[in-house]
């Protein structure tokens, strides 16, 4: 499949460095979007998942997954669904456990490779759609394509998929934002799993070793002591690399777009697998100079962000 890179996207010129074009729609972008209806689906271990419908009702419907620590209403996944609304498409956004307004009951949080609540999401909405489409983000990207990877031709409305700022490969992007250069984004990180681990432990005490926390520096840690083990991986090496989709994207068997910007701060070289591009027949890469992380701001305000826009190109087989 094709490889893109450079020269796809232009950034404004004020956002002249990837940490800007990462900060300033995360901290100032505001979006005005329809108001869901919302629903509680009940997962089989009896945990739920809150989702967010937009109907209008069309045929086809896109689920949007949220990145590390974000959820449903965050201004990225609004402006994506706005892009799909004015395009002709349903819309459904949804929380990972522990990420709405109401903490999930089980132990266990949500993780980078969590495809069974993803299922859960398609499968809800599977018999009401001739065709159902997916974008992620960050984290939700590498959802997203593992889950493509795991189910291959088995789901058949399943159309195509987006990825957007995704880490292909855990561990070296784990390592990445642990650098001194993303100091800023990995403490708010932290700040924000410690805080529901602690809220976690106080529901299941005993189950969490709230105690650890101390020791924990940098992501790689929390996912050592916490996420790795609560999923039942022995440490965050194998929980990295058990779910990096890197390894599955030789088993996509829909059209995929992979959109990762080369001046990403949280992601490694590993993100950009250029020789094994070549070699996929179902997956599409591009690798614009700019963009940041979940950045891609429009240099016309009255423009769609660069993400919404090739989602919808690609989505809507306009390649």
């Amino acid at each position: 499949m094709p490889l893109l890179e450079n020269n796809i996207y232009t950034r404004p010129k004020w956002l002249f460095s990837g940490h800007l074009e990462t900060i300033y729609p995360s901290l100032f972008r505001k979006v005005v979007a329809p108001i869901p209806v919302t629903e509680r689906i009940l997962t089989s271990d009896g945990d739920f998942l809150d989702l967010d419908w937009y109907r209008q009702n069309k045929s086809k419907l896109v689920i949007i997954s949220h990145g590390l620590e974000g959820n449903s209403t965050r201004a990225y996944m609004l402006g994506m669904v706005n892009s799909f609304l004015k395009n002709g498409y349903d819309v459904l956004t949804w929380n990972f456990r522990s990420c709405s307004d109401e903490m999930n009951k089980q132990v266990i949080f949500y993780h980078s490779g969590a495809t069974y609540d993803l299922d859960l999401v398609v499968k809800h909405g599977y018999d009401s759609y001739e065709e159902i489409n997916l974008v992620g983000f960050s984290l939700g990207g590498n959802l997203t394509l593992k889950y493509l990877g795991e189910k291959g031709n088995s789901l058949s409305k399943i159309n195509r998929g987006v990825a957007i700022s995704v880490p292909l490969h855990l561990g070296s992007s784990s390592r990445k934002i642990s650098e001194t250069t993303n100091t800023l984004y990995s403490k708010r990180f932290l700040r924000s799993l410690k805080k529901k681990v602690i809220e976690k432990s106080d529901a299941h005490p005993g189950q969490i070793p709230v105690e650890t926390l101390r020791n924990i520096k940098t992501l790689a840690d929390f996912d050592d002591f916490f996420t790795g083990p609560l999923h039942g991986f022995a440490d965050a090496e194998e929980y990295y690399e058990v779910n990096s989709s890197l390894y599955f994207l030789d088993q996509i068997k829909v059209p995929s777009l992979v959109l990762n910007a080369l001046n990403d701060p949280f992601l490694s070289e590993k993100c950009f697998p250029r020789t094994l591009a070549k070699k996929l027949d179902q997956v599409y890469f591009e690798f614009p100079k700019h963009g940041g992380h979940v950045g891609f701001s429009p240099s016309n305000s009255e423009k769609p962000y660069y993400s919404e826009q090739r989602s919808v190109e690609f989505i809507s087989a306009v390649i």
